[in-house]
């Protein structure tokens, strides 16, 4: 117990010195890398999985991962964009479990121009992320986590660089299928900015629970997330319109549903409520907000795709594929 407190303590104080969003590689660290927590509305933390990027939403549940997993990961995004990595789990006896991980979103080929708008050759910009996980089972039912991370930039002639940490912990009750996190996320700073601009990393603070039906193969999740962000200007919104209480609110909040028809099968959709308020504010309403998948496992076999929308411009498709040796 004094080891769950400690940690607890520990979150709570680095959350009061993260209180503010930056626009430091924005795209790279809120994208989703699990094609599961994908198709709940992209932001879940208590969701237990035998996977290997179980840990990358949430460091504390790679203490449900089975030894020596490996994990890949493909999603297409806007603008031909395509993001992809892969992580790789390693258990050390009953209580420790460690992950290395890197993953990359190239945003394609593009003209480079000069002030006059003439072209001067093309250039691929392109967003990285590389890292490693631990994770602490403090007892039955608690285990704490922690992901060190290096986040590189590259546009053009331009680029920069930032060093952060994750910081989970999850309380998980198997008898009862109840599932409960906090996380605090991207707590760290640019070591170099673009242009020597002062920027900050987009921290975020979430709490959240999944919980499983007695009698029924269904299970829900609810996130709440951002929790250190209520001004306006946190959101995109029409500019000359002041954001309700209520719509900050309700944007803060990510649910999600699962259903396993069978134990080798699971089908999942999901709602983010920011996701759809800024779409509709941005003059796209189809299917805003929604997202839906399902997977397959057999034996140390996993593999998962699932369907969102994260820019006006185009749906994305996420895949992950992964193996227990």
């Amino acid at each position: 117990m004094k080891k769950i407190l400690t940690f607890l303590v520990l979150l709570l104080a680095v959350s009061r010195l993260q209180a503010q969003e930056g626009s430091f590689s924005q795209t790279l660290l809120r994208l989703p890398i699990s094609s599961h927590v994908a198709a709940l509305g992209g932001e879940n933390i208590s969701l237990t999985e035998d996977a290997p990027w179980a840990g990358l939403s949430n460091p504390a549940l790679l203490s449900g991962v089975s030894d020596l997993s490996l994990g890949l990961n493909f999603m297409t995004y806007a603008g031909g964009s395509k993001y992809a990595g892969a992580e790789f789990v390693k258990a050390f006896g009953e209580r420790h479990t460690g992950m290395v991980f890197g993953q990359m979103l190239g945003y394609g080929e593009m003209n480079e121009t000069d002030a006059s708008g003439n072209v001067l050759g093309k250039f691929s910009p392109k967003d990285m992320v590389v890292g490693v996980g631990y994770s602490y089972l403090l007892s039955d039912r608690w285990a704490g986590g922690a992901t060190l991370k290096g986040i590189y930039s590259k546009y053009a002639d331009f680029s920069a660089f930032a060093v952060a940490v994750d910081l989970g912990i999850n309380y998980f009750d198997e008898d009862r299928d109840l599932s409960l996190s906090a996380t605090m996320m991207n707590i760290g700073a640019p070591l170099k900015s673009f242009d020597d601009r002062t920027e900050r990393l987009p921290f975020n603070l979430q709490v959240g629970f999944t919980k499983g039906m007695a009698h029924a193969p269904v299970r829900f999740s609810l996130a709440l997330t951002d929790l250190t962000h209520w001004r306006d200007k946190d959101f995109f919104h029409p500019s000359d319109e002041k954001m309700k209480f209520t719509t900050k609110a309700l944007s803060h909040i990510v649910v999600g549903v699962d259903i396993e028809p069978a134990k080798f099968l699971y089908l999942s959709a999901g709602y983010n409520f920011r996701r759809a308020y800024e779409l509709k504010a941005a003059g796209e309403s189809h299917w805003a907000g929604l997202t839906a998948g399902g997977g397959v496992k057999a034996g140390g076999f996993r593999l998962g795709v699932a369907y969102a929308k994260y820019h006006m411009a185009c749906n994305s498709l996420i895949f992950n594929a992964g193996y227990a040796f």
